[in-house]
């Protein structure tokens, strides 16, 4: 079983060259290849997401801990948790991952999550789609400066992509020194 305290923060994400992550409560692009990355790196693990990201989802992500976050003290659904602040959530899904022996929390959106989330990530799975679609959800700014790249593979548009992208992962600084650069 993991430590509460040993369980690292993640954010994964798909962005467009232009920084655009959705359109009209939906993705801007349909690449099941990225989909299918994002499925198998966050299967089994707790996925804290807004209540505007479920509702595009319109059910709960299979075989993982679903965490949704909204102000909304009405809001319900079934087969998720309900918090009402980013902090909530991180704790709750951090309380989950250990009791499962996970080790990673994901952040899967949307826009002001990732906002709020940015700070506290430990590992940021960012996935760079070679489009610039319009839309009207964008990724928030944030310093790459902090982060260490650590991996970064390009991947030619499967049948059935729309376009190529290349996923990069990005290590916080200060979680690698912290972790002796082991990460």
């Amino acid at each position: 079983m993991a430590k509460d305290d040993t369980i690292k923060l993640a954010s994964i994400v798909a962005v467009a060259e232009n920084g655009v992550i959705g359109r009209d409560n939906d993705m801007a692009w349909r690449i099941p290849s990225e989909f299918a990355y994002f499925r198998d790196m966050t299967i089994g693990k707790p996925v804290i997401m807004g209540r505007k990201s479920f509702d595009a989802l319109g059910k709960p992500l299979r075989d993982r801990p679903n965490i949704i976050v909204t102000r909304d003290t009405t809001w319900r659904r079934e087969g998720v948790l309900v918090c009402h602040s980013l902090e909530d959530a991180i704790a709750s899904a951090r309380r989950i991952a250990a009791g499962r022996g996970a080790t990673t929390v994901f952040i899967a959106g949307g826009a002001e999550i990732y906002r709020q989330a940015m700070p506290l990530i430990d590992i940021l799975y960012l996935t760079e789609i070679h489009l610039a679609p319009e839309g009207d959800v964008i990724f928030p700014a944030f310093d790459r400066g902090q982060f260490d790249e650590t991996a970064r593979t390009f991947h030619k548009a499967h049948p059935g992509d729309e376009a190529d992208y290349t996923i990069t992962v990005l290590q916080r600084k200060a979680a690698r020194q912290k972790a002796g650069a082991t990460l």
